[in-house]
């Protein structure tokens, strides 16, 4: 079979080309065997291309099978196996085709005398930079089964913490888009049959029952422009809250919130304490560290922070002097404890301590978040079915008042 490929060489260059090969993975291997990536494959036909192989597509690893692969690895490293034969035994485990073509590109480096963290930088959407960082300091400190163990263990903590979120928010999410679906048929569905009950009697409608038969008219006759306007509302705010200034203000909102700003400030903290933790007990240098704790957080104005307390320490200002002055994000604990270890020099352990208690605030509210959402829900319901009752039945009242 003939095939289309683009790779990228050891210096950065994208090269296209054509190539014969039984299928697009024994091409992918013969692309990686001579020290390149394979970017995309596509099966070349008259009709230009019926068949397509594209790896930027699967340019993602789960939280899951990373967990597996760090766990895996390192009891095989302590166990004796050397780095080459352990990948290969987990090579072959993974169902992961993606995953299974990155081991194959870290087995062959390994061979070619190359170090697993110098291949893991061929993947950054799948290693990140605390990930490559902590296993470069394992290799030079020969503690490399011990440093994947730690890696294993904060991505865990990580994967835990975001299905508990994610099973937290499921259930009023549920119960949100039941209720704006069921109001959607009533609308398509009932009102338009009481509109003719009312026109029939021929009943002064009140200002309510006008703007839910209005609402009903539109979505009745105009279906397909309510899709549009709908789609166009959910992709416009996906594209502006992308926005640099739009991000900076939808950030700093979301930290306002009652519930979830709490809950996203101590997620923050954690993630931040336990990422520096980590970093410096593997041996990475401070500036370096919190260089690599700014790409892992997602929140504009703890960047900017982090950011910040890198050019204070290149001044000489202490760590703990950025957390103390920023309490708004960071808790006051936040800054008493890096100064603590600061000065008694146990900063990786008083880090590890701010991240522990951070996570079990954390693993507390997400359990009582359901109990929390779940009155502010029956509420919202209330309302909104209150507001049909009233605005539909008024009317009918109306026409008995006539009749009597």
């Amino acid at each position: 079979m003939k095939f289309k490929y683009k790779e990228q060489d050891k210096e950065g260059n994208k090269i296209e080309g054509m190539a014969e090969s039984p299928d697009t993975f024994t091409l992918a291997r013969e692309i990686r065997e001579r020290g390149s990536i394979p970017l995309s494959i596509k099966e070349f036909t008259s009709s230009e291309s019926r068949f397509s192989f594209n790896f930027d597509v699967f340019n993602s690893v789960s939280l899951s099978e990373k967990i597996m692969f760090t766990n895996n690895l390192s009891g095989m490293l302590s166990a004796g196996l050397s780095l080459t034969r352990a990948l290969t035994v987990l090579e072959k485990q993974t169902d992961d085709k993606y995953f299974n073509l990155i081991l194959n590109t870290l087995i062959d480096d390994v061979n070619k005398g190359g170090t697993l963290s110098s291949g893991m930088k061929k993947f950054p959407n799948v290693f990140s930079g605390v990930f490559i960082s902590m296993v470069h300091s394992g290799e030079e400190s020969g503690s490399l089964p011990r440093t994947l163990s730690e890696i294993g263990m904060t991505l865990k903590k990580t994967y835990d913490l975001n299905r508990k979120i994610k099973g937290a928010l499921i259930y009023p999410s549920i119960i949100v888009a039941a209720i704006f679906i069921i109001g959607i048929l009533m609308m398509i569905f009932v009102v338009p049959t009481l509109t003719k009950t009312f026109s029939d009697i021929g009943v002064k409608l009140p200002a309510a029952t006008r703007f839910i038969i209005a609402i009903s008219d539109f979505l009745t006759n105009h279906y397909i422009f309510f899709i549009l306007i709908v789609c166009a509302v959910i992709g416009s705010g996906l594209m502006f809250a992308q926005l640099s200034f739009t991000k900076r203000y939808f950030d700093m909102f979301i930290l306002r919130l009652p519930i979830l700003g709490t809950l996203i400030k101590e997620m923050n903290t954690a993630r931040t304490a336990r990422t520096l933790s980590s970093l410096l007990a593997s041996g990475v240098d401070v500036s370096k560290a919190l260089a690599i704790t700014e790409e892992v957080l997602q929140n504009v104005h703890y960047k900017e922070l982090i950011h910040n307390s890198i050019n204070s320490i290149e001044k000489g200002v202490a760590l703990s002097a950025s957390f103390k002055e920023n309490t708004k994000l960071y808790p006051v604990m936040v800054g008493e404890m890096i100064e603590v270890g600061e000065e008694t020099g146990n900063l990786s352990q008083m880090l590890m301590d701010v991240a522990t208690f951070y996570e079990t605030e954390v693993d507390n509210k997400t359990k009582n978040l359901s109990t929390i959402i779940e009155p502010v829900l029956m509420v919202f319901i209330g309302v909104a079915v209150g507001f049909f009752a009233i605005a539909m039945i008024k009317p009918m009242y109306s026409v008995m008042d006539n009749i009597q």
